[in-house]
Parts: structure tokens; C-alpha cells; sequence
């Protein structure tokens, strides 16, 4: 206890300061240091008020996630809290950094709370498919009203210091440097009693009760955006009972929940998810403590789509950009491009407008490739054909200074044939963002054959600083989202031609949770782009042919009207019907709904055991962190693997094999697969 905990006494005034690197996690050894010294301090003639704060870099950032799904040891964080709020001397929080979920729920707990202004508040728990277990969904929204409290709980999201004082979240904003004299103070003056004691148990909630009709908006408002997932309806009930029920009662209904929600599927897939994540940057054969090269200047060639969001991801974390394009018109509508960008989010309220200025000032754009040579970065966004990759790849190695990072975005293509276009094959490194780049949390780090491990740190490091989540990858054809998502296109495009229609494909890929089904995403992206480098014929290939090139032309697999909403095109049908006829398939076959997603996603799965086997990805938890966040596939499912670990493996086997007898070899399973479905083993957990 000594070790991460300190109690000093200031003239009446209880200090505990709790310091349990790295983020003060509210595990059973913190809330055993707090409840002892509230206790102590609580029973103390000499002490007239307590303040709660933490060394380190933040307040209590949340629970200790590593004891969900096991019995939580006494006190509670419940317990805890209660503790807390019943002292009958006044309790002072004094925040900094993140005080998040459970930190944020001791918080509510306190009688008041001060911020240092560079700090945040949230409930992120949805995030991990759970609710606030210990009062948070009972005393927000006392404290705030129920629409208002709603909304944080339900997004999840982080509110600054500014907004948490508007909200009425703390009542005191500090400066980081004077935060526990100014919550000293602060307890001072609640000693003096000018200031009205607080406890949100006590509190009602009048408002929502006079319109019982709010909790059925507010669900049909959001519907779209809750489907799949089960803890914003449980945050919805948990709210409800504050509502509806005296103080506790509500209390052990939330409780309830958040047990019934820690042991869902859902919730086990989205914490999954979050440890995932935050395992990528992990290489076992680069040493933690390896040196990474500095990158203090970014060189971008391409300003097309995919180069102006890239050059776009940099800027926004501060980094000056050199943007090269081989002619002006291409550079202007580049530039364009970006300011437009930068425009609307100052429109949406996303950036002030100064911001948007200064990120636009650390852009330079120019027709001279040589202004490349003084950059630590030089990142090739160009089209997606390898004379053209090794050219510039050449370009680079003439006019990069040495130690410079050389990179490529390409998707698909060999890094190390590129890599073999210079004489520093070791500086190479694949950079895949997804589009659009400056948005999508996704980066494959591409891991060539020669490429130095700094550099391969270096990316993975750099990702981070640029907000990305990288996931590495060694090199192969689409490496690992495109790769195993690649699966499923071939699988939908082959479907269509047997029987079930494009709308059937989709309506089974959304009902599973995805945002867009296959096609309807073929048409937004444009058949002309996806189709490129195809010989065969295809149906794509004959829509393309007859200027159906997707929404931009106002139809392609399916027909839209002038607000580009979609319905069945007789054109798109005739086209799939003639290719059908053209290959020899019959196309009166009829599949359950069941059985089209085995086709769509066993391969997806298939895949992954393949670049497992492969060495191509380092852990099946990666393949599920690029799914997840290349492709949408929907969190709450936890990505392929852990899905595929659900339906279970040797059930997984058993129907490829039976596909593979109807349709031949693209069904095979993986040897990894099998090995594992015949040990009773999973891919993720377990």
C-alpha cells in the first residue's frame, strides 16, 4: 500500500495522492489504498475535508479491464465509491490527464470536482461493449439531465476541460501546475460551506419522468447507429431506472447489466479488440528499446486521392509536407482538394479555422521533384503499376539524403521487387493507408525481405504519432486486409452468377453488421477503379462497358435516382445473367441466408489461417485490428478470427471441406486450420 499510495494532512485537509504507474488503473490494490485512507481521513477529529488526487500523468483512467470476466475483489469499485460519497466530510477530486470510466465514476462519487484545463472526463466503457458498472449511468444524469447524459454514455466520447465545466461535469477548471493547491482551496471553501454540497444520489430527476416518451426517441433516433451492438440499449435501461426507481434499486439494476454484458459475446469481442490494438506495435525480434530515426519533414509523391489524404494525416499531427505532382493542373486540384477538406471541418465545427490556416501553411506543394532530397520521409502515392513505383523508387534513390526513409503506399504490389529499383533496399518499407488516408485509423507496416528493423520501427512509431493503428505485415499480393478481404468479393461476385442477386449478397453482409454490403460498396468506390488490371470477363466488365460506372453515373450493379438511393437494376440483372451464360453456370441456384455468408466469410477466415501459416501476419489478433479498422468489419463480432473462434474451428473446417467438394479448391482449408480444429485450439483467446 505504502508503495502507491501517500496521505499528508495540510492544515485540516486530508491529501491522498494515489501513484500506480502507468495509468493509476483502479485495480483491487488502489481501491484497497483508497478505502482504507477515506476511511482513516473520514474518522480523523483533525481532518475537515479530503481532496483525491494521482501522481503520474493522470487521474484514474478506468478500471482494471484484466479483471472483467473474474470475480471482482472486496472493496469493489462500488464499494469504493460509496465509501466515498457518504463521508460526511466534504470530498474534493482533483483531475488531470484522463480521468476515464471508473476513474470518472470515483469522481461523480466526490462531493466536488476540479480539472487541470489540459484534462478529460468520459465514459468509454460502450467502447468495451459495457456499460459504467459502479453508478456512473445513475448519477450523470442527475447531475446532467437525461438527454445530455445520454449522449456521453452512448458515444462513449472524451469531453476537455472547457466543456466539462459548461456541462456542469466539474466546478472548477486549474491550471496543471497549481491543480492540488487549487484543490485545497477548493476544500477549504466547502469547509466554509458558500458552496452547495453535493450528492448526486439525492439528487431527482424531474424533467424526464414529465416525458416518458424520451427513451423511445432517443432509441429510434439512434437506431441505425446502435444496431449490432447491445450496450447502448443496456445504457438506455440502466438510464431508465434512474429515472423510474429510487437511488439504489437503479444501482443494482445497472449492476445486473453490466454482468449480463460482460459475459456477452459482444462485449468479449469488443474488449478483444481493444487489447488487440494495442498489441500491434509489438515485434517479437525488434527489441522495445531499439533507436528510431527522427522524421521531422514528409515528402508525398501523388496528389491525388489517395497522396492528398496522406500528405493531409501529416499535417494534422504538425509534420511539414513537401506534396510533388508531375504537372501543374494535377497539383492544383490536389491543393484544392485539400483546402476543401480543411474547409468543411471548420464548417462542422471539427477545426477553427486558424488550425485549418496552420495545417495548410505546413504544406508545400511543387512541380520539382528534387525538393525531396532534404525530406526524412519520402512516401510514393502514385498509380498502382509497378514501371511506375520503380521509376520514382530509382527517383528516390538519386536524391534522398542517406538514412532517409523510402516508402511506398502500394496496396497489392511486391515491396521488395520495388525496393530492388534502389541501391538501399534496407531503407524500404511498405506504408499502406486506406482510404481516405487522413481519416482511416489503418496502416500496414510492409516488411520487405532487407528492410532494416529502425525503419520498421521507425513506421510503427510514426503511425502512432500520426494517429494511425499499425498492424505489419510481410509482403505478399494485398497483403493482410485486401488479401483476406479479397475472399469475400470473389465469393460475392461468383454468388451473383449462381442464382441470389446483388441485393441478397448485401442484405446478408449488412445483417451480419456490415455498413455496406459488397456491391453497393463496388458502386460508391466506382466499378471503372475496382475493375482496373482485370482480363477475364466479369460482370463488372460489362457494366463498365455500357458506362454503368456506379453512382457517379447514376447506376452500376443497381439503379439510383437523383439522391443516389438504390433499387434492382433489370440492366445489372441481364448483364449478370449473360456472363453466367457466357461461363456455363447455372443461375437458378437458391441459398439461405446461412449459407450465403459461409460462402462470403469462411474464406475470409481461410485466408487468415493462410497468412498465419505464411508468416505474413504475426498474430491472429492483427488480421482481426485490420478487418476491424480496413474494412468495418463490425467490431462487436471482434474481427475474423475471433469470430471464427466462436463458431468454432472444427465446424469451420467441416464446411469448407464440403464446399470444396461442391466448388473445387478455392475452399480448401488451411493446414494452420485444420491443425488447430483437430487440437480443440483457437486462434485468440482461450
Amino acid at each position: 500500500m505504502e508503495s502507491i499510495s501517500k496521505v499528508t494532512i495540510q492544515e485540516g485537509i486530508g491529501i491522498v495522492e494515489i501513484n500506480a504507474p502507468p495509468v493509476n488503473a483502479l485495480g483491487a490494490p488502489v481501491r484497497t489504498a483508497l478505502h482504507d485512507h477515506i476511511g482513516a481521513l473520514a474518522a480523523d477529529s483533525a481532518v475537515a475535508a479530503i481532496v483525491i488526487h494521482c501522481g503520474g500523468r493522470t487521474f484514474f483512467a478506468g478500471a482494471d479491464i484484466g479483471e472483467f470476466g473474474k470475480p471482482f475483489a472486496e472493496p469493489t469499485l462500488g464499494q469504493l465509491i460509496e465509501r466515498i460519497e457518504l463521508t460526511s466530510k466534504p470530498v474534493v477530486a482533483a483531475m488531470h490527464g484522463t480521468a476515464l470510466g471508473g476513474g470518472f465514476e470515483l469522481a461523480l462519487a466526490c462531493h466536488y470536482r476540479i480539472i487541470a484545463e489540459t484534462g478529460k472526463v468520459g465514459l468509454p466503457e460502450v467502447h468495451l461493449g459495457l456499460l459504467p458498472g459502479a453508478g456512473g449511468t445513475q448519477r450523470l444524469p442527475r447531475l446532467l439531465g437525461v438527454e445530455a447524459a445520454l449522449d456521453l454514455l452512448t458515444s462513449g466520447r472524451s469531453v476537455g476541460a472547457a466543456e466539462a465545466l459548461k456541462l456542469g461535469l466539474v466546478d472548477a477548471i486549474a491550471n496543471p501546475d497549481g491543480l492540488l493547491q487549487q484543490a485545497v482551496a477548493l476544500a477549504r471553501q466547502a469547509i466554509a460551506q458558500p458552496l452547495p454540497r453535493v450528492r448526486e444520489r439525492d439528487s431527482e430527476i424531474e424533467t424526464a419522468r414529465a416525458d416518458p416518451q424520451l427513451f423511445d426517441r432517443y432509441r429510434e433516433r439512434y437506431a441505425r447507429e446502435f444496431r449490432g451492438f447491445r450496450a447502448p440499449h443496456a445504457i438506455l435501461r440502466a438510464v431508465e431506472a434512474a429515472v423510474r426507481e429510487p437511488f439504489d434499486s437503479g444501482l443494482a439494476i445497472e449492476w445486473k447489466l453490466f454482468k449480463e454484458l460482460e459475459t456477452s459475446t459482444e462485449s468479449l469481442a469488443q474488449r478483444s479488440h481493444f487489447f488487440a490494438e494495442r498489441q500491434t506495435a509489438s515485434i517479437p525480434d525488434i527489441p522495445k528499446n531499439i533507436s528510431v530515426l527522427p522524421i521531422n519533414t514528409v515528402g508525398v509523391v501523388g496528389a491525388g486521392t489517395m497522396g492528398g489524404g496522406i500528405a493531409m494525416g501529416f499535417l494534422n499531427a504538425g509534420l511539414p509536407v513537401t506534396l510533388v505532382e508531375a504537372g501543374p493542373e494535377a497539383l492544383e486540384r490536389g491543393m484544392a482538394t485539400i483546402r476543401r477538406t480543411y474547409e468543411a471541418s471548420v464548417r462542422k465545427g471539427r477545426l477553427t479555422a486558424l488550425q485549418a490556416e496552420e495545417r495548410v501553411a505546413l504544406l508545400h506543394p511543387t512541380l520539382d521533384f528534387e525538393t525531396l532530397g532534404k525530406c526524412d520521409l519520402l512516401i510514393e502515392a502514385a498509380f498502382e503499376e509497378m514501371a511506375i513505383k520503380k521509376t520514382i523508387f530509382a527517383r528516390f534513390d538519386e536524391i534522398a539524403r542517406p538514412g532517409a526513409i523510402l516508402a511506398t503506399n502500394t496496396s497489392f504490389l511486391d515491396l521488395d521487387e520495388i525496393a530492388a529499383a534502389t541501391r538501399r533496399p534496407e531503407s524500404v518499407v511498405g506504408l499502406h493507408f486506406f482510404s481516405p488516408a487522413h481519416v482511416m485509423r489503418l496502416l500496414e507496416v510492409v516488411r520487405g525481405a532487407q528492410t532494416d528493423p529502425r525503419v520498421v520501427a521507425t513506421a510503427m512509431t510514426l503511425a502512432k504519432r500520426i494517429g494511425k493503428v499499425p498492424v505489419l505485415s510481410g509482403v505478399c499480393h494485398g497483403f493482410i486486409a485486401n488479401r483476406i478481404m479479397a475472399k469475400r468479393s470473389e465469393q460475392a461476385d461468383q454468388l451473383v452468377l449462381e442464382g441470389p442477386s446483388p441485393s441478397e449478397v448485401d442484405d446478408v453482409l449488412q445483417n451480419f453488421g456490415f455498413a455496406m454490403g459488397h456491391f453497393a460498396m463496388m458502386d460508391l468506390v466506382g466499378l471503372d477503379v475496382i475493375g482496373r488490371g482485370v482480363t477475364e470477363r466479369t460482370v463488372a466488365g460489362d457494366l463498365v462497358a455500357m458506362g454503368r460506372l456506379g453512382q457517379k453515373q447514376g447506376g452500376g450493379y443497381y439503379d439510383y435516382d437523383a439522391d443516389r438511393r438504390p433499387s434492382a437494376s433489370p440492366v445489372a440483372s441481364q448483364a449478370i445473367a449473360d456472363v453466367a451464360k457466357a461461363r456455363g453456370i447455372a443461375a437458378n441456384q437458391r441459398y439461405s441466408a446461412e449459407e450465403i455468408l459461409t460462402r462470403l466469410l469462411y474464406p475470409v477466415v481461410n485466408e487468415g489461417a493462410k497468412l498465419l501459416e505464411e508468416g505474413i501476419a504475426l498474430r491472429a489478433s492483427d488480421i482481426d485490428v485490420a478487418a476491424v479498422l480496413g474494412y468495418n468489419w463490425p467490431v462487436y463480432r471482434g474481427g475474423p478470427m475471433f469470430w471464427a473462434d466462436q463458431i468454432g474451428l472444427q465446424r469451420i473446417v467441416d464446411r469448407l471441406e464440403a464446399l470444396e467438394a461442391q466448388h473445387g479448391p478455392a475452399f480448401t482449408p488451411a493446414r494452420l486450420l485444420k491443425e488447430k480444429a483437430n487440437r480443440g485450439e483457437v486462434f485468440t483467446h482461450g
